[in-house]
């Protein structure tokens, strides 16, 4: 059996989740996928958190075991053939994500499609005395970015089928690649790439406050500037665990 491609501990998962029309989300669907909707409203989240003890391919790298990310991300659903018609993976699919090290960016970039981006990357977590803070920063120019977020009290269980477990428990990773051009044809052709991350399900403290201050159109990209400047849904932080990102597949 092979083993996994990166294991690692994720911590302090500070997600900040958005309602979007579907309409924006559509144009980076993978092909084989279908957006996920959870009460009739497909999500948008902004997610960071710590990778620690990081090996990738069995190996610890020096230098890039403990680091900081952070992505926007969607969610997604698919049905494989060969299962039952009713049975669906559910995954996700990344339209940044931002990592301190050039070499992570690179790595994600060759093996996995991922939208990687290395900037400078600094944080700070305090969870002490029943007082939770996460504060993730990254830096573009001069200019220091953030998405932060407090909370109190012990962390919490969600309930199956809330909005909770929703955002947390998507177990698949979704990635659009490019494929051989099509003669006579503009668009490119595209295959899919899929790959498991498996871990337990986590425990969530809610936010009490929270902020994202950055230049959401330079970032991401117009068309979600007016989302990721509305109110969002929810605010939590999930106290995280061991996790395991499987080899991807590629399907044509």
């Amino acid at each position: 059996m092979l083993k996994p491609f990166l294991t690692a501990n994720w911590r302090y998962l500070a997600m900040l989740n958005f309602a979007v029309d579907s309409k924006i989300l559509a144009p980076h669907v993978p092909a084989g996928t279908q957006l996920d909707f959870h009460n009739d409203k497909t999500y948008l989240s902004v997610v960071g958190f710590l990778f620690y003890h990081t090996i990738v391919c069995g190996l610890p790298i020096p230098r890039h075991r403990n680091f900081e990310e952070v992505n926007l991300r969607f969610y997604v659903r698919k049905q494989p053939v060969r299962l039952a018609p009713d049975t669906w993976r559910r995954g996700v699919v990344f339209i940044r994500e931002l990592v301190p090290k050039i070499a992570i960016a690179v790595t994600a970039r060759v093996f996995y499609g991922e939208p990687y981006l290395a900037l400078p990357m600094r944080s700070e977590v305090e969870d002490r005395d029943g007082i939770v803070r996460v504060k993730y920063e990254w830096r573009r120019g001069n200019k220091w970015e953030h998405l932060a977020m407090n909370a109190h009290g012990e962390a919490q269980s969600y309930a199956p089928g809330s909005h909770e477990e929703f955002i947390t428990e998507h177990y698949w990773g979704y990635t659009a690649r490019a494929g051989h051009a099509v003669a006579g044809e503009r668009r490119r052709s595209e295959r899919t790439s899929e790959y498991r991350v498996e871990h337990p399900r986590w425990k969530i403290w809610p936010a009490d406050s929270f902020e994202l201050k950055a230049d959401i159109a330079t970032l991401y990209g117009e068309k979600f500037l007016e989302p990721l400047r509305a109110k969002p849904v929810s605010a939590f932080i999930a106290d995280g665990s061991y996790v395991e990102v499987q080899r991807r597949t590629t399907e044509p």
